[in-house]
């Protein structure tokens, strides 16, 4: 056998370069799955939450990235609920409609008639595009929103002081359940109804933690537009990838954590404390952020845990 095993490599062909590249990418290919293995062993039947926005929401390419890493990740036994905002859209329609927006301190104070359309942007486009994207793809993509078998109820932010916009009052996840024990992807839009029945617009990333929460997740995810926290907002290398609970508290309270970062920082600190075992803030411009994060020995964003 060890004869014949040498007198085929003595008569294999040498190879040219295209063929040592090809070999070269097949040697990559191979060790990225070696690496992910471990961790899709360790996911599987756990929860993750993933608040999906910002560009990975707005360019095609980056859309079908996203769908594929959901779907490769539902095929693999981890349990996924993803949140998703619209806000882009969400200005389309509302320019088209002819009604002026107010923002105050970040956030758009929404009246009746805005509402009514966040209503029909987040809950009727937005959802079934991404719900359809992915079951394109193989994976079982169910769309709801917070108002669905009483999964969310709101409360005015501020006592009202922006309208319609809304914080999470509590979360019943009861319907959830039995979508992610029979493999279904519940793809929720952030609209849920205060005690009276009106419909509140919030956050995304509020409700993809408090979501986290109360499933007992092992990771929230949060894609967004920057690379992670960063201790110089102007250096993409300063990248923070990692960070305790504490840290995290004292680097807003420095105002390393400033701006825009402050909400979703404080996400994954309300998250962290009642029980989700991490949070990832990642760079949703980076085609297949999600999979990079998950199952990679370094990942690509930071990562809080708890202390």
């Amino acid at each position: 056998m060890e004869l014949a095993e040498n007198e085929i490599k003595m008569n294999e062909p040498s190879l040219n370069s295209s063929q040592t590249n090809h070999k070269g990418d097949e040697s990559l290919r191979v060790s990225v799955l070696s690496e992910a293995l471990p961790y899709i062993q360790r996911f599987a039947g756990r929860r993750i939450v993933i608040k999906y926005g910002g560009a990975a929401m707005g360019h095609r390419t980056l859309q079908e990235a996203v769908f594929r890493d959901i779907a490769l990740l539902s095929s693999v036994g981890v349990q996924l609920v993803v949140v998703h905002g619209g806000g882009p859209e969400i200005n389309q329609w509302l320019q088209k409609l002819g009604i002026q927006s107010e923002f105050r301190d970040g956030l758009r104070v929404t009246d009746a008639k805005t509402m009514d359309v966040v209503e029909m942007v987040l809950m009727g486009r937005v959802n079934k595009q991404i719900v359809n994207g992915i079951n394109k793809l193989g994976a079982q993509a169910v769309g709801l929103s917070g108002i669905d078998g009483g999964l969310i109820k709101a409360r005015p932010l501020e006592n009202g002081s922006h309208g319609l916009v809304g914080d999470v009052a509590s979360v019943t996840p009861d319907l959830l359940e039995p979508l992610l024990a029979k493999g279904y992807v519940p793809v929720i839009s952030s609209v849920a109804p205060t005690v009276n029945g009106r419909s509140h617009n919030i956050n995304a990333d509020t409700v993809a933690g408090e979501l986290a929460a109360s499933l007992e997740a092992e990771k929230l995810i949060l894609l967004t537009d920057t690379p992670g926290i960063l201790r110089n907002k102007e250096d993409s290398s300063s990248l923070i990838r990692q960070l305790h609970l504490s840290e995290a508290r004292q680097l807003i309270d420095e105002g390393i954590v400033s701006d825009g970062m402050t909400p979703k920082a404080k996400c994954c600190i309300r998250a962290l404390a009642q029980g989700v075992a991490a949070a990832h803030i990642i760079d949703g411009r980076i085609p297949h952020a999600l999979l990079l994060e998950v199952f990679t020995n370094t990942g690509i964003g930071t990562m809080v845990v708890g202390s």
